[in-house]
């Protein structure tokens, strides 16, 4: 299994604040990589600094095969690196039609983009049974499946998700991580962040413990989900 995703010694934050801290880090393609820990960890400025969204202080991303650490967010999607953000932020005033046509901004998508959306109305359909109500209308579990549905119809090669069971009730959430596994099966690669470390863990292949924003363990993830110590400080057994 080849390396997607590659960053290099990665050092990143916001102005003089350094959060990320010399990180090491690889995605495998066709695998889904799981990124635990803490609140405050450093995971959703390690999915920001791989999107684009916040500039690196040093280091170096590798994606498929290019140098992407200087790239602008809106080029790393037209090459298929596609975030779904915490929080989902879905336009409220947009339908979901209108929000997955948003979705095909970037240049690769243009071409085919209905017969892609039908494809997301079938792996999701509540949202063909929502598609002219509004975004902000829709239920927080419907939200999340619009915000995923957002990030496919951008073509991705690797989807970047950062908590995507954030305020979801358990049984919407087990429908999410479901829905994770479909996609993986279609050939695109995820990372996930998330505070829900057993089913993350559970869902992944390969899994990186983050504190104080580096790199404090890593394993299959199986493995990791195995060892008390990650029991006795994630899951409280």
């Amino acid at each position: 299994m080849s390396n997607l995703l590659e960053a290099t010694d990665i050092n990143a934050g916001y102005g003089e604040m350094q959060i990320l801290k010399h990180v090491n880090f690889v995605i495998r393609e066709g695998a889904i990589t799981a990124v635990i820990g803490s609140n405050g960890a450093g995971k959703t400025t390690l999915m920001r600094a791989l999107s684009g969204l916040i500039a690196l202080q040093s280091g170096a991303i590798h994606f498929d095969g290019q140098m992407i650490g200087k790239l602008p967010a809106y080029e790393r999607l037209d090459i298929g690196l596609a975030l779904v953000p915490e929080g989902r932020l879905v336009f409220p005033d947009f339908t979901v039609h209108e929000t997955l046509r948003v979705g095909a901004f970037a240049r690769r998508a243009h071409a085919g983009w209905k017969a892609r959306r039908d494809q997301m109305y079938a792996l999701f359909p509540r949202l063909l049974q929502r598609r002219s109500s509004r975004a902000g209308s829709l239920s927080g579990g419907e939200q999340q499946m619009l915000a995923l549905a957002r990030g496919l119809m951008s073509m991705p090669k690797l989807l970047l998700l950062d908590e995507p069971s954030l305020g979801l009730a358990p049984m919407m959430a087990d429908e999410v991580f479901s829905q994770l596994r479909a996609i993986r099966d279609q050939g695109i690669t995820i990372c996930i962040v998330e505070q829900n470390v057993q089913a993350a863990l559970g869902l992944a292949d390969y899994g990186y413990v983050f504190e104080d924003g580096q790199v404090r363990m890593e394993g299959p993830a199986a493995d990791l989900l195995g060892l008390g110590s990650i029991r006795e400080s994630y899951l409280g057994l």
